[in-house]
């Protein structure tokens, strides 16, 4: 759970990848007390050697261990391959009362994901967003990519200046990444879905986009439900400010709140429902909550895939 990590831990450059470990052998614990327990997330570094395969990677001393015979798996045998989207943009770096921002649950449940991929020989690479693709990286298996990819999603953790406001612009980074993973593969998407309303039907013309190239799509929702969906702020006139573009808005959330929830709420819902028409996984990442729900979102959409 993110509760049990402390946001003073995501401070310090190097610690990403400790804290991602934490949280998979913390979720693993708990699939093997769960219905899902029939997962298998512990993928070995050898398989069954076929009859007719070169002998040239037989590893011998397991052999004589053994007196089986088995094959060393090499990093580029990858059973998928799997793309990271994350938006870094201003709204990203917006924090919820259990102290993390929008920005370092993606980043966290990311390195999760690479976590969980590296044990079982999947590629991973990596794409960073705000007002255009700021990072895009092929998706490979190594321990260096590995390694490249949380200290780039490290930096980006420490990169957030009220001065610099970088705005959400999705449709054109989705329309980049659907162009450059040339192979087929499982896009995973972490954003808070704050672009421009107007645009709605082209983010949805960009999700088709990632489709239409044979990818299949999981859109995680990154939110506090609680303060930017539900609007329960305290009982007083308050100043709103917008990340991206520094406008500000004084009011009193008890006079709009009815207009405001209802409108947002049919915004995603909107989102929501064209995601589903289009065969994409649609789910709302609560940053007040744990990480399970990506966890076991990515281990259900794989286990469906290999």
């Amino acid at each position: 759970m993110i509760s049990s990590i402390r946001k003073e831990d995501l401070a310090q450059f190097g610690n990403l990848e400790l804290l991602a470990k934490q949280v998979v052998e913390g979720f693993i614990t708990g699939l093997h007390k769960s219905p899902f327990h029939g997962f298998s997330v512990e993928f070995a570094e050898h398989r069954l050697y076929n009859p007719g395969e070169s002998t040239r990677h037989i590893d011998w001393k397991l052999y004589g261990r053994s007196e089986k015979l088995f094959t060393k798996k090499y990093e580029e045998e990858t059973n998928l391959r799997c793309q990271l989207v994350i938006d870094t943009s201003s709204s990203m770096y917006y924090r919820a009362k259990n102290g993390f921002s929008k920005l370092e649950f993606s980043v966290l449940a990311a390195a999760s994901l690479i976590e969980l991929m590296k044990k079982q020989r999947d590629a991973v690479g990596v794409s960073l967003f705000n007002e255009q693709l700021d990072l895009h990286t092929p998706a490979k298996s190594s321990m260096a990519h590995h390694r490249f990819l949380l200290h780039e999603m490290e930096q980006r953790l420490h990169q957030y200046n009220e001065q610099s406001k970088r705005k959400t612009e999705a449709v054109a980074a989705l329309h980049d990444v659907a162009e450059l993973c040339h192979k087929r593969s499982l896009i995973i998407i972490f954003t808070d879905l704050m672009d421009d309303p107007s645009k709605l039907d082209e983010l949805i013309q960009a999700i088709q986009h990632l489709k239409h190239n044979k990818h299949e799509v999981v859109l995680f929702h990154v939110v506090d439900q609680q303060s930017e969906v539900d609007f329960n702020l305290e009982n007083r006139p308050v100043n709103l400010v917008d990340m991206e573009t520094g406008e500000t808005m004084k009011l009193h959330p008890r006079e709009v709140k009815k207009a405001y929830t209802e409108a947002i709420q049919q915004h995603f819902q909107t989102i929501a429902l064209k995601c589903s028409q289009y065969g994409v996984d649609f789910m709302p990442a609560d940053i007040q909550h744990g990480m399970n729900t990506v966890l076991t979102e990515y281990l259900l959409k794989r286990q469906k895939l290999v």
